[in-house]
C-alpha cells in the first residue's frame, strides 16, 4: 500500500512539473531558442496570483485566471520586443542565433528577478488555497484538496494544449513552422504571430504554474529560479523539444523523488533528477523521445 501510495503521489508531483517544463520544450522544440527566464515567467504568476488574491480580497478562483493572463502577457512581450529580432537582422548584432537568445533571456530573467524584489520585497509571501479541504479520501489514497486541484488542471491544460496544436487551424501553422519557418513563410502563414502564439502559451502554463503551486512555495522574487533548472533537466531527458518526451521524464522524475525520498533520504530529493539525467545520457544521449543528430 506504501508503494501505491508514493507512486501516485510521484504522479502529481509529475505534473507539477510537466507544467513547467512543457512550455519550454515547446519554445525550443518549435522556434529552436533556449528561454533563460522561464522561471520568471513562473514567479510572476505565482505573485499575480497572490497579489490580486490577498491584496485585493478576490476569489482565488478568479484570481487564477489573471495569472494565466500574466503569463501570456509576458510571454507575448518577451517575443515581441526581445526574440523578434532573432527572426530578422540579428546578425547585425554581432551575435549569433543561440547567443542572442542566451543573452537577451538571461538579461531578461535578471531585470525581471531584480524588479520584483525592488518594487514587491524581498520576503517571501504566502498564496491562498484553492480549496479549503485539507484532507480527503480518495479511494486508499488520502491528499490535500489543492494537491488534486492542481493534478486535475496540470491534466486539463495539458490536453488543451495537445488539442490545439493538433486540430486547430493556428497549431497546424505552429507545426509548419516547427518544421521550416521559411518554407512556412513562403507559404503564406504568418511566422511572427505562431511564434507570439509558442510564447504566449509557454507563458500560460508557467504563470499557471506558479499560482497553483503559491500556497505551497511562498512566491519571493527567486523563486522561478529552481523549478527552471529543474525544467531544463526535464526537457533533456525527454528529448529536446519533444512535448510527449518532457511530459513522460517530468512524471518519472516525480515518480523517482517520491521514492527515493522515503527509501533513500529526502534530503537528497532534488539532486535525484540529476542522477537520473546522467543515466540517461549515458545510455541515451538524445533523450527518451528524441533524434540522434546527423552526422554528414
Amino acid at each position: 500500500m506504501l508503494a501505491l501510495d508514493l507512486f501516485v503521489n510521484g504522479l502529481i508531483i509529475g505534473l507539477y512539473y510537466a507544467l513547467m517544463a512543457v512550455g519550454l520544450a515547446m519554445i525550443f522544440g518549435i522556434l529552436k531558442v533556449v528561454n533563460f527566464a522561464h522561471g520568471e515567467f513562473y514567479m510572476v504568476g505565482a505573485y499575480t496570483y497572490t497579489l490580486i488574491a490577498l491584496g485585493l480580497g478576490v476569489s482565488p478562483w478568479l484570481a487564477l485566471p489573471m495569472a494565466a493572463l500574466a503569463g501570456a502577457a509576458i510571454g507575448w512581450l518577451t517575443e515581441r520586443w526581445l526574440m523578434r529580432p532573432l527572426y530578422s537582422g540579428y546578425g547585425s548584432w554581432g551575435l549569433m542565433k543561440d547567443e542572442y537568445a542566451v543573452v537577451v533571456t538571461f538579461g531578461l530573467s535578471l531585470l525581471l528577478i531584480n524588479l520584483f524584489d525592488k518594487v514587491i520585497g524581498p520576503y517571501p509571501m504566502r498564496g491562498p488555497s484553492l480549496s479549503d479541504v485539507t484532507r480527503m479520501n480518495l479511494g486508499p489514497f488520502m491528499m490535500s484538496g489543492q494537491k488534486l486541484i492542481t493534478a486535475a488542471m496540470a491534466i486539463a491544460l495539458i490536453v488543451a494544449l495537445a488539442l490545439f496544436i493538433k486540430r486547430s487551424i493556428w497549431g497546424r501553422q505552429i507545426q509548419a513552422v516547427a518544421q521550416n519557418r521559411l518554407g512556412a513563410s513562403i507559404a503564406g502563414i504568418n511566422t511572427a504571430r505562431a511564434s507570439s502564439i509558442v510564447f504566449m502559451a509557454s507563458g500560460v502554463l508557467a504563470a499557471v504554474a506558479g499560482a497553483l503551486l503559491a500556497p505551497v512555495i511562498n512566491p519571493a522574487p527567486d523563486v522561478g529560479v529552481f523549478p527552471a533548472v529543474k525544467s531544463y533537466v526535464i526537457v533533456v531527458i525527454g528529448g529536446m523539444g519533444s512535448i510527449p518526451g518532457s511530459i513522460l521524464a517530468a512524471l518519472l522524475l516525480g515518480v523517482m523523488e517520491s521514492f527515493a525520498a522515503v527509501y533513500l533520504s529526502y534530503d537528497y530529493r532534488d539532486t535525484y533528477g540529476l542522477v537520473l539525467l546522467i543515466l540517461i545520457l549515458l545510455f541515451r544521449p538524445q533523450g527518451l523521445f528524441g533524434e540522434r543528430a546527423r552526422e554528414v
